[in-house]
């Protein structure tokens, strides 16, 4: 019996620790970079989409390797990336302006800005007309920190007379799929996420989605950023962006963004980002305090 619960706990153990990676086969003496994206698919759908867009860039840098690790949720993407775990990361615009506190800079975006907006979903059969109808109903979020899917949407609710913090249950349950499948399950009278993963929801599930409808929608802001840790070399930097920035201009490059889906990847800076701190500081202020 002993033996049995040392290997369950075990298995528990590296079950908690797992941590999705992908890299292309390359010599184990050159320099390796970890990039990390943030959860704005489960692990298994992100690795899928963005793995090729890192095998174009290990093809054309051989001199050193980039290997994408996937987190299993918000929380954990954050502690490694304040943790300055990865080399390069995509992080929401939220995380993007809180990186630069833990010795990163940003270097690029994704395109696309009209895309970034929160969008609010119920099923059809729901009869939520109007915003007040979620009174004493439950909310779904993929998590209290994602910007489009979360503090947009409850930023929404509240300029539409709902309390976020007395009206409504807000449920964080770890992923946008999640928030959208919440709705679908009825777990929730409304989910919010992005138009981004509800499209490849649509495009992979369209007899689901067909029973859920968009209600409502926020206004948009700058969409995620790229980031780099500030100790990378200069030169390895330009390389990568190089490539980042000119996806859109190939057809092989149009191919890989269309599965995100993108139109482009684009320069930016610190300064790219104002829209963002001006909407957080006067969300911090109206409907619940954060640390931006």
């Amino acid at each position: 019996m002993i033996i049995i619960i040392l290997l369950a706990s075990i298995g528990n153990l590296e079950e908690r620790s797992y941590q999705p990676t992908y890299s292309s086969k390359k010599p184990q003496s050159i320099t390796e970079y970890i990039v990390g994206i943030h959860p704005l698919h489960n692990p298994q759908r992100l690795i899928a989409v963005y793995a090729p867009i890192l095998d174009t860039i290990n093809s054309q840098i051989p001199e050193v390797q980039f290997k994408l690790e996937a987190s299993r949720n918000y929380e954990a993407f954050e502690a490694k990336l304040y943790a300055g775990h990865f080399a390069f990361a995509m992080p929401n615009p939220y995380q993007t302006i809180q990186s630069l506190k833990h010795g990163y800079r940003v270097f690029g975006k994704m395109g696309d800005d009209e895309v970034f907006r929160g969008i609010i979903l119920v099923r059809k059969d729901s009869g939520i007309d109007k915003v007040t109808d979620l009174k004493g109903k439950a909310v779904s979020y993929p998590a209290a920190t994602a910007l489009a899917a979360t503090m947009m949407p409850q930023y929404y609710l509240h300029t539409h007379g709902i309390d976020v913090n007395h009206d409504i249950e807000n449920r964080y349950v770890g992923s946008q799929e999640s928030s959208i499948m919440s709705v679908l399950r009825g777990h929730v009278a409304a989910g919010a996420t992005w138009p981004v993963p509800w499209k490849a929801f649509c495009t992979e599930h369209p007899d689901m989605a067909a029973q859920l409808v968009v209600k409502w929608e926020t206004q948009p802001l700058p969409n995620n950023g790229w980031v780099v840790r500030e100790d990378i070399p200069a030169p390895i930097v330009e390389k990568f962006a190089q490539l980042l920035f000119s996806l859109h201009e190939n057809p092989s490059g149009k191919t890989l963004l269309a599965q995100l889906p993108i139109s482009k990847f684009e320069p930016a800076t610190a300064e790219t980002y104002r829209p963002v701190r001006d909407f957080l500081e006067k969300f911090s202020k109206t409907v619940r305090k954060i640390e931006y």
